[in-house]
């Protein structure tokens, strides 16, 4: 299948990129790490529709800080990073950037520019269509192009459609829920996608103590654990599972040698996980963990590092007042 592109209304125009042939399926993904050892799922799993309205929320908690942190970076110093490339900007961004932190950058690229495209890449062209609907309602001077796919898939397809200098952003510490090869490569593919004089804004979550960490991905009133149990609940819904997620309980773990915390589904009774559909029938014996996601923070080394190697050079930093959170402007050259 080729990409195809959309037009779904003025200044809004679609383009889906189909799954890379050989690729596998999510189906394929669940199956394989249910039958591995130890156990895990696919991070993806945890974000239809239910699992991204779970997310928002979490956001929102006095637990989850990255979300605050990153806002009052861009609120305080979003008019110096639109202007930090010279001329005006497009913005690319991985994430269909429906929140605040995005429309602060758009925000300020208008007040510095007269026109704004913006290109968002998300899996879900639904979350595509919703948020952008919303923003080409509110801002009647920017357009946008957006890019339905794999982030990996999009970048790599030559599709994408810049008009001048580019600022690519990776925010909300994105970066972090990839393992460290897949997060090079990812970084490698987007400094492939920008021209000399382009730029890359990239939002890491920094290296902290256990019990910060560990209690933003375990939080109080238990909307973390149910984020994490509605993986269990899609397979379920799509692969004809039948069982209970509270048969799971949620556990998030900081592994300051990795420095990463890892969230585990632990089973709390002997069960057998039955997903028809793909062929899985999987014994998990009480107190097993599941592997959900980890979520790796960063060091101000590191996150030089992970530019550097990936051909960027790092020209501005800028920290929340707590030091909890680094956005990273990167050119490449």
């Amino acid at each position: 299948m080729q990409p195809s592109l959309t037009r779904i209304r003025d200044r809004f125009d679609i383009v889906e990129v189909p799954l890379i042939d050989g690729k596998p399926t999510l189906g394929a993904e669940v199956a394989a790490g249910l039958r591995g050892s130890p156990k895990s799922l696919p991070s993806k799993l945890l974000y239809d529709d239910v699992g991204s309205a779970l997310f928002d929320a979490i956001t929102r908690l006095p637990e989850y800080y990255l979300t605050r942190a990153e806002s009052e970076i861009l609120r305080e110093s979003g008019w110096e990073i639109v202007r930090a490339l010279d001329g005006p900007v497009a913005l690319l961004e991985l994430g269909s950037g429906s929140a605040v932190k995005t429309r602060i950058l758009i925000e300020e690229a208008l007040r510095a520019q007269r026109q704004v495209r913006y290109s968002p890449i998300d899996i879900s062209a639904d979350a595509l269509r919703a948020s952008s609907h919303a923003l080409v309602e509110s801002y009647h001077d920017l357009a946008i192009t957006a890019y339905a796919g794999d982030y990996f898939d999009v970048l790599g397809s030559g599709m994408l459609q810049r008009d001048g200098r580019t600022l690519a952003m990776l925010m909300g510490s994105n970066i972090g829920n990839y393992e460290p090869g897949a997060a090079a490569r990812l970084m490698r593919l987007l400094a492939g996608a920008l021209r000399p004089g382009d730029g890359l804004l990239l939002g890491s979550d920094l290296k902290k103590d256990a019990a910060t960490l560990e209690r933003a991905y375990d939080d109080a009133i238990g909307l973390t654990a149910a984020f994490e149990r509605n993986a269990i609940a899609r397979l379920n819904r799509e692969f004809g599972g039948g069982t209970d997620p509270r048969a799971f309980a949620h556990l998030a773990r900081y592994d300051a040698q990795r420095g990463s915390v890892d969230s585990f589904l632990v089973a709390q009774h002997d069960l057998r996980l039955e997903l028809a559909e793909i062929g899985v029938y999987a014994d998990v014996a009480c107190g097993e963990r599941i592997h959900v996601e980890s979520s790796y923070k960063f060091s101000d080394a590191q996150i030089a590092q992970l530019g550097s190697a990936a051909g960027l050079e790092r020209v501005r930093t800028w920290h929340d007042r707590l030091a909890q959170f680094s956005v990273d402007l990167f050119v490449r050259r």
